[in-house]
């Protein structure tokens, strides 16, 4: 591995007060074993209400290490504006989003780097595909309401991916800057237009099978977040049947 590689792991953050320090320590730990690259890593907490930005800002002032930022804004946004921020933020040559309750464990990541060896632009980590693991199970309604979103992304235009939705995924620091200053869905969705961008642009993007658990919180909600989720979608099909590429 090229030791002048350069990471920075992007963790969007909202309302993860609860499970933070854990969080946290599993990011020191991450850094402390992973040799032959620097590792950076960017939380943005995404104007949680409750202490989340405390406790990361402890933890900062604890470890005194420059390779870990915060940056914070007070009103919510959205997860797809707070990856947007921390991506264009990030210093890295590969940039890594990622969950803040690690689903999928950050080890992973090699996975994903590995089909950046082989070639692609933006590698997203996979529940769906052959070779991926997942420990616990979601409830049976987040499965079902996961497969009508899948319909709809594919009825979007956005096809060949099964699972656009993992919190898991790994770009080349130039695509992914190219693809998230024109990224405008700010919520949950954002992933289907980030997808949809990158191949617009001529990225090759690529599917990976990632180990995964079921974290038992979210901070998508059934309908609010659900309903929100696919009218983005839906206008995200509607912009590009009207204006297609020429928005880009």
């Amino acid at each position: 591995m090229n030791r002048d590689l350069r990471l920075t792991i992007v963790i969007p953050v909202y309302k993860e007060h609860f499970r933070m320090q854990e969080s946290l320590n599993k990011v020191g730990e991450f850094m402390a074993v992973t040799e032959g690259v620097a590792v950076d890593v960017i939380y943005v907490d995404d104007g949680s209400p409750d202490d989340s930005a405390v406790m990361i800002n402890a933890f900062l002032a604890d470890r005194d290490d420059p390779a870990l930022r915060l940056i914070h804004y007070p009103v919510n946004q959205g997860k797809g504006y707070a990856v947007k921020t921390g991506v264009m933020a990030a210093e890295g040559d590969l940039i890594l989003m990622s969950d803040a309750d690690f689903s999928t464990p950050l080890g992973d990541w090699l996975k994903l780097k590995a089909a950046l060896d082989e070639g692609v632009d933006v590698a997203c980590g996979s529940r769906a595909v052959r070779g991926a693991h997942i420990g616990r199970p979601p409830p049976l309604y987040r499965r079902i309401l996961s497969r009508i979103f899948n319909l709809v992304v594919r009825a979007a235009g956005v096809h060949g991916i099964r699972d656009t939705q993992c919190g898991f995924k790994l770009f080349r620091a130039g695509a992914a800057k190219q693809i998230f200053v024109r990224l405008r869905t700010r919520r949950f969705a954002f992933d289907v237009e980030m997808i949809a961008l990158a191949r617009d642009l001529g990225y090759r993007v690529a599917e990976v099978p990632v180990n995964w658990d079921y974290s038992g919180y979210s901070t998508l909600r059934v309908f609010s977040s659900g309903g929100r989720m696919l009218f983005d979608v839906l206008l995200l099909a509607l912009r590009r049947t009207m204006w297609g590429k020429r928005r880009l």
